[in-house]
C-alpha cells in the first residue's frame, strides 16, 4: 500500500466539532459524510487512522471522495478554516 500524501491529524477541538456535526442532524448530508471521513482518517485516534479502503467500505463512499476530502482538509491552512460557531467580528 502506498504511503498517504495527505495525513489527517485533528486537534481535540476539531475532533469535538466534527463529532457534534455528525450527531446534531442539522447539517447537509455531504458535510456529515466529510466529517465522518475525517474522524475515521484521523491519525490521533488510539488505533490510528483508517485506510481509505476501510473508510470506503464502512461509509459506502468512494475512495476518490475520501482522497479529495483528505486533500482539502490538509491543504486548507488553520487560518483559512472557517469557524462555524464564531460570529463575525467587525
Amino acid at each position: 500500500m502506498a504511503k498517504k500524501k495527505y495525513i489527517v491529524s485533528l486537534t481535540p477541538e476539531e475532533r469535538q466539532e466534527l463529532e457534534q456535526l455528525t450527531t446534531t442532524g442539522k447539517a447537509p448530508a455531504y458535510k456529515v459524510n466529510h466529517a465522518r471521513i475525517l474522524l475515521k482518517a484521523d491519525i490521533n485516534q488510539k488505533e490510528g487512522g483508517w485506510t481509505d479502503e476501510s473508510i470506503s467500505q464502512a461509509l459506502d463512499i468512494s475512495v476518490a471522495t475520501i482522497e479529495r476530502v483528505r486533500q482539502r482538509f490538509v491543504e486548507t491552512s488553520e487560518e483559512e478554516r472557517p469557524e462555524p460557531t464564531s460570529a463575525a467580528t467587525a
